[in-house]
């Protein structure tokens, strides 16, 4: 499986998917390190997603126990909005084999600027813990917000470990809680979208398992700084 890879690509592999999962682990986006790097090592769109999965996967596997034996991952909220996320994204691993992912990607950036500029902004967005009262119009709303970011980890990806955080920051969670849930969710969707993947035969095994070790490596280590550095910090 891995006699005929070149050296080169090799490496490329493991650094880039060390250096996704790590970031993967504090604020989320680690997509848009290693799904630009699973194209630029010559994997056609829909099978570096797919191979992307895989990686991405064992790296959420990875940072998510980290931070449930932290105590950081709310189960009771988050265990009815599992299978939705679920399904969600897989409904988006069918889609992506129609349509070409390349459509959302100025979209992806432009979120993620609009995101970056608001917490810069909002200086102390995230810092503390202020959570807002749960009603149903509010359960409703995120449960809805989520379903659509499992839909666009099972069609594209990159970005959205952000997505969620900031969901569960808007709803007045801090930075390491809602970073927390965000991996639970973020392992689910990746999780599924996998399994669609693997059903259609669209996963590069070889590429996908070395990054996706690397990414283990990286997740624990982003995930460990995270909870060692605290809320200011990771903000």
């Amino acid at each position: 499986m891995f006699g005929d890879l070149d050296i080169s690509l090799v490496i490329i592999l493991i650094i880039f998917g060390f250096l996704g999962a790590f970031l993967n682990s504090i604020v989320g986006g680690g997509g848009l390190i290693t799904l630009p790097a699973l194209l630029f090592v010559g994997l056609p769109p829909a099978t570096a997603i797919a191979t992307n999965k895989l990686a991405a996967t064992l790296g959420n596997l990875t940072s998510m126990l980290t931070f449930l034996r932290a105590g950081k991952i709310d189960l009771k909220l988050l265990r009815p909005i599992i299978p939705l996320v679920f399904v969600g994204s897989m409904l988006g691993a069918v889609t992506v084999n129609y349509i070409s992912p390349n459509l959302l990607k100025p979209l992806i950036f432009i979120m993620l600027v609009i995101v970056l500029i608001y917490t810069i902004v909002n200086k102390e967005w995230g810092n503390i813990e202020n959570r807002r009262v749960i009603t149903k119009k509010n359960k409703i709303i995120l449960i809805t917000v989520l379903i659509a970011i499992g839909f666009y980890d099972g069609f594209l990806g990159p970005g959205t470990g952000s997505f969620i955080i900031f969901a569960f920051i808007i709803m007045g969670f801090d930075f390491i809680k809602a970073s927390g849930n965000a991996k639970l969710l973020n392992f689910t969707s990746n999780f599924a979208a996998l399994i669609m993947f693997l059903f259609l035969g669209t996963v590069n095994y070889s590429y996908g398992i070395i990054m996706g070790l690397s990414m283990i490596v990286g997740a624990f280590a982003g995930a460990k700084f995270a909870l060692g550095r605290g809320n200011a910090y990771v903000r």
